[in-house]
């Protein structure tokens, strides 16, 4: 039988009849091998045909299982941007799943070490993860996307591993894998929350760094990608020989059987080869240049934007495909609702500057297969803060409304200007170019940072535990310890504590917007005040299911089903100026009814605010906050419908009765009221 003809595309490896098409890209190679493993016994198969820089040929012999790496011949000469060194063996950069652990020890690198014989072989072939041929069909059934409008959406971040690993009723084998978040008490919980959106912490494979074995810790959030089409096989309940695929493809089934979108954290700004210091796995021996930006006048060194040492170069096609071709992967073939992400920023850089035009949002704006799904930016990186920037089909991450709403709920001065922008869907950042608010996920808390718990418990952080003296993690928190630092038994600064929660919690939920709650903020999850827990595999950063604040989780839920039942809580366009045919209106006034006058805006001592929010046809709601260290009486506005009746408060005393025109809100607290329609 005559040998198959071999394609330049799909890049990767593609099962055909009696083996695969390989195919791989790189500028600079001099030649390109395939390597498939028995075990330790490597058989290498140069690819003989190229097509403009693309290198492929027919593999006799592949198969599901196949064991596999790439070695690339070509020239060493760091200072050019070469890196190739045929003796390095390298993952696919299109590898579907990857197998073995790597741990990088930056210690045995350095300046010196130019030449590839006098490199260290910490990451040769013994050292080395293998990619894994997989078995790409599965039985999707009658599996649908949710696609839930984003006026809709309520999103929920978290981790596989720390949202299942001690969690009741998952089998033991199960805790911490994707098996047990499809598990059906895992899926109990985040239907009974009221979420609709599950944004997983990357899933991405990715590898370790030696400074945090050493110290007994190890990278627990994930952003440190090597793989961008592998599931992580530590997540995997059946193990890292393949069947990771499969078991992701059921996790997501599953949550979309229960209406639940799958929205993944990506990290496409860079990857875990590092900088000049920094291990070869992948994009350094295949073509350096084309995969990371270099300094130009420096090529030795990496232009970095992430602090992480590295930035991948979106200046250049074969990144740029590299990203594409993941995205539409996840989307086609994982059945992936959306994606978030990090450092967006990075990945618009043209030159040094950002831009709405770069390359990378003109593809993902053009491209069939992701205009159905969420797209979210984290819109910064090291250096620049986009909050606002992103084109109008994008959602970003909105830090204004965090920092805001945090200093406003701390009793700080002057907040209720920018308070009341967050609470209307930040026109202030959106409306100016004609943004819908649904581009605004506003957020209290996020996995970097401090849990709602300890932003309510702790004015500092308390980062001990990760080895750095308590260097590492942001310093100024917006935090407030309610009088204490951390626990205590005194019942007014629990209470205290409560309140803030509840307040922090109803803000965030009643606002105008797309609502991101951290994963266990609803349980009361603490960390002990660290604030950067991205090295606490353990205790401090998974869910503690035995300590649930069972009256903080019946509160979010009830919020939940407030904002998903009542039009009024979840417009899709700024109240107060509606647009055609929209029906939303809202009125903002002082606590004593009047309108704000210019100067109160700017009162320091002004820590009062009252939403009036209705939807034609719906029941009405008045939204009354109270940051101020005294209770304070509201001269309530007429109810437009049936009178005013108590919907939610983090006062557990409040008392509404009858045609209510005054009301005491106490001190650092809201109270909803809500005028049913006749």
């Amino acid at each position: 039988m005559a040998t198959p003809r071999s394609l330049p595309y799909p890049l990767g490896v593609t099962l055909v009849e009696g083996g695969a098409n390989v195919a791989v890209y790189s500028e600079s190679a001099a030649e390109v091998f395939f390597c498939a493993f028995d075990g330790e016994k490597e058989t290498r198969t140069s690819l003989l045909e190229r097509t403009g820089f693309t290198w492929h040929g027919f593999v006799p012999g592949v198969a599901v299982g196949t064991r596999y790496g790439l070695r690339v011949d070509g020239p060493w000469n760091p200072a050019e941007g070469f890196r190739h060194n045929v003796d390095k063996l390298l993952l696919d950069p299109h590898a579907l799943a990857i197998s073995g652990g790597y741990t990088f020890d930056q210690r045995l690198f350095g300046h010196d070490m130019d030449e590839p014989s006098q490199r260290d072989d910490s990451d040769s072939a013994s050292a080395m993860p293998r990619c894994v041929v997989v078995d790409r069909t599965f039985d999707w059934g009658d599996d649908a996307a949710p696609r839930v409008p984003l006026d809709e959406t309520i999103v929920y971040e978290t981790h596989v591993k720390g949202f299942t690993k001690r969690l009741p009723g998952v089998p033991e084998h199960l805790q911490g894998t994707y098996a047990g978040l499809a598990h059906p008490r895992a899926i109990e919980h985040l239907v009974d929350l009221g979420v609709t959106s599950v944004e997983l912490l990357p899933v991405h494979q990715f590898v370790q760094d030696s400074t945090l074995v050493d110290k007994g810790l190890s990278n627990y959030w994930g952003y440190n990608t090597i793989g961008f089409f592998a599931p992580n096989g530590a997540y995997s309940s059946v193990g890292d020989e393949g069947g990771q695929v499969a078991e992701f493809k059921t996790l997501v089934k599953a949550l979309h059987a229960a209406g639940l979108e799958v929205i993944l954290d990506v990290v496409y700004n860079h990857t875990a080869e590092g900088n000049h210091m920094g291990p070869t796995l992948s994009f350094k021996g295949l073509d350096n240049s084309a995969y990371y930006r270099l300094v130009d006048d420096q090529k030795d060194a990496y232009f970095d934007t992430t602090g992480t040492g590295n930035s991948l170069n979106t200046l250049h096609p074969a990144a740029l495909g590299l990203i594409m071709d993941s995205l539409r992967y996840w989307v086609q073939e994982m059945h992936v609702d959306g994606f978030r992400f990090d450092l967006a920023t990075t990945l618009t850089r043209q030159g040094a500057e950002v831009g709405l035009r770069s390359a990378f949002l003109d593809l993902t704006l053009q491209d069939p297969v992701l205009q159905p799904v969420k797209l979210i930016a984290e819109p910064w990186d090291t250096a620049g803060y986009q909050v606002g920037g992103f084109p109008a089909e994008w959602s970003e991450w909105n830090g204004k409304f965090r920092d805001d709403v945090r200093a406003f709920w701390s009793g700080a001065d002057s907040l209720l200007g920018t308070t009341s922008q967050r609470i209307l869907g930040s026109p202030d950042v959106y409306q100016v170019s004609r943004r819908s608010p649904l581009s605004s996920v506003n957020f209290i808390t996020a996995h970097d940072g401090f849990t709602l718990a300890d932003l309510t418990a702790y004015d500092e952080k308390h980062n001990e535990a990760n080895g750095e003296d308590n260097r590492d993690g942001e310093s100024d928190n917006t935090s407030f310890n309610c009088g204490t630092e951390g626990p205590t038994d005194d019942p007014e600064v629990n209470a205290l504590r409560l309140r803030q929660r509840k307040n922090l919690l109803a803000t965030l939920l009643l606002s105008t917007g797309v609502p991101m709650l951290l994963g266990g903020d609803e349980l009361g999850r603490t960390q002990g005040g660290n604030n950067n827990a991205y090295c606490q595999d353990n205790e401090i950063s998974w869910y503690d299911w035995e300590s649930v604040d069972i009256d903080l989780l019946e509160f979010t839920q009830l919020l939940t089903r407030l904002r998903r039942a009542e039009p009024a809580l979840r417009p899709p366009w700024y109240r107060y100026a509606p647009a055609d045919g929209v029906t939303d209106a809202v009125l903002v006034r002082r606590s004593d009814d009047q309108d704000f006058a210019e100067a109160d805006w700017d009162n320091p001592d002004a820590r009062t605010i009252t939403f009036v929010l209705e939807h034609e046809g719906s029941n009405a709601f008045a939204l009354l906050l109270n940051s101020a260290e005294n209770g304070v009486e509201f001269q309530v506005p007429e109810a437009p419908n049936s009178e005013w009746e108590l919907a939610i408060s983090s006062d557990p005393e409040q008392q509404v009765a009858g045609a209510v025109t005054t009301l005491i809100v106490r001190d650092a607290s809201f109270t909803l009221l809500r005028s049913r329609v006749r």
